[in-house]
């Protein structure tokens, strides 16, 4: 299955972006840096771009 990501934003190392799964919109993020596992899905924008900005590497 491949996503259409849209809006898509970086902050710091984290990439933010929105699509669509199954009829609902679906927000992710996740951590760019090596080594970093960090990514997570949630229903609100506002949810994903606080999770980003709070987000501390462990790498």
């Amino acid at each position: 299955m491949h996503r259409r990501f849209r809006n898509v934003l970086r902050i710091g190392p984290v990439n933010v972006a929105s699509y669509v799964d199954r009829g609902r919109n679906r927000h992710l993020a996740a951590c760019t840096a090596p080594r970093c596992d960090f990514s997570a899905e949630y229903d609100s924008r506002a949810a994903v771009e606080l999770a980003a900005r709070t987000h501390r590497c462990s790498a």
